[in-house]
């Protein structure tokens, strides 16, 4: 099975942080390949043990996923991100 996700990668002092808002997974590295390359781990053995339970169409129902002729899709997707700034004092 295939979903769209999104990986938002953030550094925080010398640790970068791997976030998918979709799913709700985070974990973290590094350097910004290795807390992507550990949060893909996260959701693949999650995924396999949702699996075995039985529980992942509920979860990723839960999600925000949606039964699309036969597929899971999202029901929403980020489709513009923006770094701005703004006055707060």
């Amino acid at each position: 099975m295939q979903l769209k996700i999104t990986i938002e990668i953030w550094q925080k002092g010398k640790w970068y942080v791997a976030i998918c808002p979709e799913l709700d997974f985070v974990s973290q590295g590094l350097s910004p390949k290795e807390a992507r390359r550990n949060l893909l781990e996260v959701i693949k053995i999650q995924f396999e043990e949702m699996s075995a339970l039985g529980t992942l169409e509920d979860y990723l129902m839960e999600c925000g996923y949606v039964k699309d002729d036969g597929k899971l899709v999202p029901q929403a997707e980020m489709v513009s991100f923006e770094r701005s700034a703004v006055q707060v004092a």
